[in-house]
């Protein structure tokens, strides 16, 4: 439990409540914020944050929030350790008592996947924007939506359920970054042309590319999910972009011979980038740069794009 006293905000992002669903708490339940100093606005301490974790747990579990309220009214101001021991039996857990892993990621994935599980789309879209704007695409991406994403496959792969949570997080996550693109439409030519490989369906990081290089100023052209290699190389002679990306999510959709047709089209690339974890390091053909992380693969383009801009200035 944190010492400081927190605004809103952040105590919706640690439990993964949309900040209007903390404004009803405390103008039904009484259960706002204490410390008040003349002039601010009123902050959470961390007695305040422990009841509203009561408060969300147990709504959460199937307690009305009315008598969800009146247990957390009665925990302590002063917990022993960080936590509030309550004064009844817990009702059993709705999901069966699991959880989405998320690693060493902070309080804010820790919230996003809290409220993942509730299926709380306006908790899981406030979260998203407001790390957006704080912390721009690449620390979000990295640091918020990754773990989460990777934590609901986790549990995917060893319970196969949370399919609902993961359509509906991939849908909160797919809004968001499209409208971070919109938000910073860059002018000029769109140099940087963005690609599923053939039958690869997963398009979220190739759409948080989009939006990084949006952020950046670098103007691209995306195609989307499932490009065949031959509407790939056709795109590539249409429009001659300085540099392709093409994403691979698994083994099964990253065939080399879709890098090769690239490279043999007419109006061939300057940069091919292979990214994505389908794609094996040995496997690429020569001339095919490999980006290590969302980070590098907006860098890369962006020395492509002002590679360009500099030649027509000289």
């Amino acid at each position: 439990m944190v010492d400081e006293a927190l605004s809103a905000g952040a105590v919706a992002r640690r439990l993964g409540v949309a900040v209007t669903t903390l404004r009803t708490w405390h103008q039904r339940y009484g259960l706002g914020p204490s410390e008040h100093v003349p002039g601010h606005h009123r902050r959470y301490t961390p007695a305040d944050l422990a009841r509203l974790e009561i408060m969300r747990r147990l709504t959460a579990e199937g307690v009305s929030p009315a008598e969800a309220a009146r247990w957390a009214r009665q925990a302590p101001d002063s917990p022993p350790n960080g936590t509030v021991a309550l004064r009844r039996t817990q009702p059993p857990s709705r999901d069966g008592g699991g959880s989405i892993p998320v690693g060493r990621a902070g309080p804010a994935a820790r919230g996003l996947a809290r409220a993942a599980m509730r299926l709380d789309a306006a908790a899981i879209s406030e979260t998203i924007a407001h790390a957006l704007a704080t912390n721009g695409v690449v620390a979000t991406w990295e640091g918020l939506l990754r773990p989460v994403l990777a934590g609901i496959g986790e549990r995917h792969a060893a319970t196969a359920g949370l399919i609902e949570v993961e359509h509906l997080v991939s849908r909160c996550v797919s809004e968001a970054l499209a409208a971070a693109s919109r938000a910073r439409v860059p002018t000029g030519p769109a140099r940087i042309l963005l690609s599923c490989a053939d039958e690869e369906q997963h398009t979220l990081p190739l759409e948080a590319l989009a939006a990084a290089l949006a952020e950046a100023g670098v103007s691209y052209r995306m195609l989307g999910a499932r490009v065949p290699a031959t509407a790939l190389v056709e795109a590539v002679n249409r429009t001659g972009p300085a540099a392709v990306v093409l994403w691979s999510h698994t083994r099964a959709t990253a065939d080399p011979a879709q890098l090769s047709a690239l490279l043999a089209a007419p109006r061939r690339p300057l940069l091919a980038l292979a990214a994505g974890p389908g794609w094996r390091a040995d496997s690429l053909p020569a001339g095919v740069v490999r980006p290590v992380d969302l980070a590098e693969a907006v860098s890369l383009a962006a020395a492509v794009r002002d590679s360009l801009d500099q030649s027509a200035r000289d």
